[in-house]
C-alpha cells in the first residue's frame, strides 16, 4: 500500500487536548481552538428547550453533578452544574451548544465543529431538530452532525439539505478482540458467521467469502442516508477489515465519502499499531483524546514509511 499524499485530519474527541481540560467543556474547545486544531467533536444531547447539552449519556449523574434525564432539564437548570469525569467533579461548568457556536464564530479560521448527536430515541415531533438546526446555522458549512442513528440523520437532510453528515455504523457492524467485554446494552448483539458482530440475516451462516460479505455491507450501509460525507468506524473494526482483506477507505473513496477511524489514542499500543495501518490505507481522519501526542506519532510514520 501506499501512503495517503496528505496526512490524514486529527479529530479533537470531545474537545480534548490531550487531558488539559475536562471532556466536552467549554474551555475544552477554546483550548483546542487556540492550539489550531481542524476538527473539534463534542456530544450533545437535547435539553427540553431551548439548547442542548454537551454530554454523551441521557441521564445528568454519569457526567455532570446533577441526576434525572437530560431531556428533562432546561438551559437555567443546568448552567449550576459541574462535569464529572472518571467520578471526580471537576471545576468546569457544563456546557451548552450556543456557547459552542458562539466560540467558533468569535474564533473565525477553517476549525470546523463535529456534533455527535446522541438522541437515538425518534423524538416526538422535530422540534429538537428544527432547534439544532437554527443553532448551528451560523456556521455554515464549518459544522457537521454525526450519530449512529441513520434515522435522525435521513430526517435531518429532510429539514437541512445543506447540511453536511456523518455516520457512525456501530449499530450495524462492529469487532472487537474476544478478551474484551462486551456491553449487554449495545448493538449489534450477535457474533457473526465472519467473525464480525451482526445482527443482518446475512451474517448467520457463511454465504461468501469474508471479503465479498465485507464490501456487501459497505454497500448497504451507503444506502442508508443520502449524501453522507463521512464514515465514522473503530479503528479495531478497520484493522481487522484489512486482515480479511477488506479495506473500507478505498471503497468508500471509490463513492465520494471520506472515512474516520476512531478512537485512536497515543497511549493505547494496539491504536498505536493501527494507526500505522489505517495511514497507509488511505484513512483520512483520526479522532483522538491525544491530538497533540498522535500527530507527533503520525508525522514520525509519514516521514519514515518504513515504520507503518
Amino acid at each position: 500500500m501506499t501512503l495517503p499524499i496528505r496526512p490524514p485530519l486529527i479529530v479533537h474527541h470531545m474537545a480534548a487536548l490531550d487531558g488539559t481540560e475536562p471532556p466536552n467543556s467549554l474551555e475544552g474547545v477554546r483550548a483546542s481552538l487556540d492550539a489550531g486544531a481542524a476538527f473539534i467533536e463534542v456530544d450533545i444531547t437535547a435539553l427540553a428547550q431551548s439548547d442542548y447539552l454537551l454530554v454523551h449519556d441521557p441521564v445528568l449523574e454519569s457526567e455532570t453533578t446533577g441526576s434525572g434525564p437530560v431531556g428533562q432539564c432546561t438551559p437555567e437548570q443546568v448552567r449550576h452544574l459541574f462535569i464529572k469525569a472518571n467520578g471526580i467533579v471537576s471545576n468546569r461548568h457544563v456546557a451548552v451548544l450556543s456557547e459552542v457556536v458562539a466560540a467558533f464564530l468569535d474564533h473565525p479560521g477553517p476549525c470546523r465543529l463535529q456534533l455527535d448527536f446522541k438522541n437515538m430515541i425518534p423524538f416526538p415531533t422535530d422540534e429538537p431538530l428544527h432547534r439544532l438546526i437554527s443553532l448551528i446555522k451560523p456556521l455554515g458549512d464549518r459544522v457537521l452532525v454525526s450519530t449512529g442513528a441513520d434515522w435522525q440523520l435521513r430526517k435531518l437532510r429532510k429539514l437541512a439539505p445543506w447540511l453536511d453528515l456523518g455516520f457512525d455504523v456501530q449499530f450495524y457492524i462492529d469487532w472487537r478482540p474476544p478478551d474484551e467485554p462486551a456491553d449487554p446494552e449495545s448493538y449489534p448483539r450477535q457474533a457473526g458467521a465472519y467473525g464480525y458482530l451482526d445482527d443482518h440475516p446475512l451474517a448467520t451462516q457463511r454465504f461468501w467469502s469474508t471479503t465479498d460479505y465485507l464490501a456487501d455491507r459497505c454497500g448497504m450501509l451507503m444506502g442508508l442516508v443520502p449524501g453522507v460525507s463521512t464514515f465514522y468506524i473503530s479503528h479495531k473494526l478497520l484493522a481487522q477489515s484489512l486482515d480479511d482483506g477488506f479495506n473500507w477507505a478505498e471503497e468508500l473513496h471509490n463513492n465520494n465519502i471520506k472515512l474516520d477511524a476512531w478512537t485512536l489514542d497515543a497511549d493505547r499500543p494496539q491504536a498505536v499499531i493501527n494507526a500505522g495501518r489505517l495511514l497507509a490505507a488511505g484513512v483520512d481522519q483520526f479522532t483522538t483524546n491525544t491530538p497533540a501526542a498522535l500527530r507527533e506519532l503520525l508525522n514520525g510514520k509519514m516521514s519514515d514509511p518504513a515504520t507503518v
